[in-house]
């Protein structure tokens, strides 16, 4: 059985909110100037939504510049916020509040609204398909497809039916290969194929490497007495400072007594004991954050890790025959912690270029005019002006390193005549397990705490279990000879799913690594903080993953 192939105008890798305001943006040129174009957008989850998981706390500036009647056309964006706090945790029992007068101005929220961004990315495909776009969820692209002059010729999806020896099962069905006069990628954060993109066109010459968080979430329903439907607070502090890691804490509450709460874990780390999901849940034991989940209920978890890195380590985002957009470049802005607006303004930028050029007949050459527009567009301007925040708190920790944002961003505009670097890469930052403190993690209480494996069965993540292993280990030895006696196979704890084991054998006492591909939630965590990158990410069969409802 040969793949079929089909052959479109524009093909679009990951139905997030970059990707889908890219398809909107293309189906309103269409309409608007009579122009054919026909666009694809896929997307590995099982359905639009299913792999979205973010805070989140949207502001609205690009949605209002692609549909400004979004109310008329019942956008979820249900829930303005109302109130900003923002907590100095100094201990497990202790925190202060920050005045608003030293809060950056980043993090004021005002006219912003909290929302499940999942719903949100629901919606934007509904408004895509009623522009005429056709979107294929289930499908994986795995493989990148080229012309013979090296330009990018579209993307092929994974087959179906392949056991975990590589053999074809009785169900097997071949991939599909779209071609595409271009191809974007909006895969978000450390996207499969965007990585392999930025290796083969040297993407990243000149730039900073990217920075990375991981963001560990759950939805809660509770009391509605303590319900404040638009409260949104913010943490830095405790328990991370007890390992010396930069990190905070969030608590949003939604509409129907529902709050989203999450801690995000600089993958920056040093200390190799670190559990993000122990921190995580140990967070939720402070006062100024279980005050509001006692007598509540956890309905859903999940985990992503966040591109962080801003303009210095934003690479080339175009190629020939396609681009990069959203998180799959780095277009977050850390210092508001939100990457929305600019993802979906990044591949709104991106349409406009692409439609104009296929009107004058162009195909699988490199737009190099992105780089101008991008630059002077307003998703520079705030990149540029919060470009020392990730930096800063870096070099100077979470207390020390907000106090220079302020002056830096509230003060000075952004406008400092300094550009802070952060050359180490993330996988770089961990110190040998025996120069490091071991942390004593308390047990799960099963109320307000939880332990890994529940977790994951609340995010509803199922794989087809006789398929190739999706997380390819370089060398196999790695985990058990190198990592393992030096680190302590921070694996085991980095993972936020319970993918990672190391087993030891009753009889022989013989040490092997075990990997759970079965629970992986696709944070990319393990892509990431591995210290010898020896941990491949790649797709696995089309609709596996979680399955988050309103995240």
């Amino acid at each position: 059985m040969e793949r079929e192939s089909m052959e479109v105008d524009v093909v679009i890798v990951g139905a997030g909110p970059s990707g889908l305001a890219t398809a909107c943006r293309l189906g309103q040129i269409a309409q608007e100037s009579g122009q054919e174009l026909s666009v694809v957008v896929v997307e590995k989850g099982s359905e639009v939504g299913a792999h979205i998981l973010s805070g989140a706390v949207l502001e609205p500036r690009a949605l209002n510049e692609l549909f400004p009647n979004w109310k008329e056309l019942g956008a979820p964006l249900n829930t303005p916020v109302t109130d900003d706090e923002i907590f100095y945790l100094t201990g497990a029992e202790k925190g202060s509040k920050v005045p608003n007068l030293f809060v950056p101005k980043t993090m004021h929220n005002e006219g912003n609204y909290v929302v499940s961004l999942g719903n949100v990315c629901r919606w934007l495909a509904e408004q895509a398909e009623g522009l005429g776009i056709e979107i294929f969820p289930g499908f994986a692209a795995t493989e990148i497809l080229y012309n013979e002059d090296g330009s990018v010729k579209g993307i092929a999806t994974g087959d179906f039916g392949i056991d975990h020896n590589g053999e074809k099962k009785d169900s097997y069905m071949p991939g599909m290969e779209l071609h595409a006069k271009y191809t974007v990628f909006s895969e978000g954060c450390r996207g499969h194929l965007g990585k392999q993109l930025m290796e083969k066109f040297n993407l990243r010459e000149g730039t900073d490497p990217q920075h990375y968080g991981i963001g560990i979430k759950e939805l809660w329903e509770i009391d509605p007495s303590k319900h404040r439907q638009g409260l949104v607070v913010h943490t830095a502090g405790w328990p991370l400072t007890e390992s010396g890691s930069p990190g905070g804490g969030f608590l949003y509450h939604l509409e129907d007594n529902q709050v989203t709460l999450g801690l995000i874990t600089d993958l920056a780390y040093s200390n190799p004991h670190v559990s993000p999901f122990d921190e995580m849940q140990r967070w939720k034991t402070h006062p100024e954050i279980k005050k509001f989940l006692e007598g509540g209920k956890r309905l859903s978890y999940g985990a992503r890790a966040i591109a962080k890195g801003g303009l210095q380590s934003l690479p080339k985002m175009t190629f020939p025959g396609g681009l990069l957009v959203g998180c799959d470049a780095g277009t977050l802005n850390f210092a508001k912690i939100k990457g929305s607006h600019t993802a979906m303004k990044s591949g709104m930028i991106a349409a406009e270029l692409m439609a104009e050029a296929i009107k004058n007949g162009q195909s699988h050459d490199e737009l190099v005019a992105y780089k101008d527009a991008f630059e002077k567009s307003w998703i520079h301007e705030e990149l540029y002006q919060q470009r020392n925040f990730g930096p800063a708190q870096h070099k100077f920790g979470n207390f020390i390193g907000s106090a220079f944002a302020f002056v830096d961003i509230n003060l000075f505009n952004g406008k400092l005549p300094i550009t802070m670097r952060d050359t180490t890469p993330d996988h770089d930052t961990l110190k040998p397990a025996d120069q490091c403190k071991k942390i004593d993690y308390p047990k799960p209480d099963g109320k307000i705490t939880f332990n890994k494996l529940d977790s994951v069965f609340l995010s509803n993540t199922n794989h087809e279990e006789d398929q190739p292993c999706h997380l390819q280990l370089k060398d196999p030895s790695i985990p058990i000879e190198y990592n393992l006696p030096k680190y302590n196979e921070p694996a085991q704890r980095y993972c936020p799913a319970g993918v990672y084991e190391v087993v030891e054998d009753e009889n022989s006492g013989e040490k092997r690594f075990q990997i759970n591909a079965q629970n992986c939630v696709h944070c990319k965590t393990c892509d990431i903080k591995d210290p010898t990158q020896n941990i491949n990410w790649v797709a696995p069969e089309g609709t596996g993953g979680p399955n988050y409802p309103n995240m």
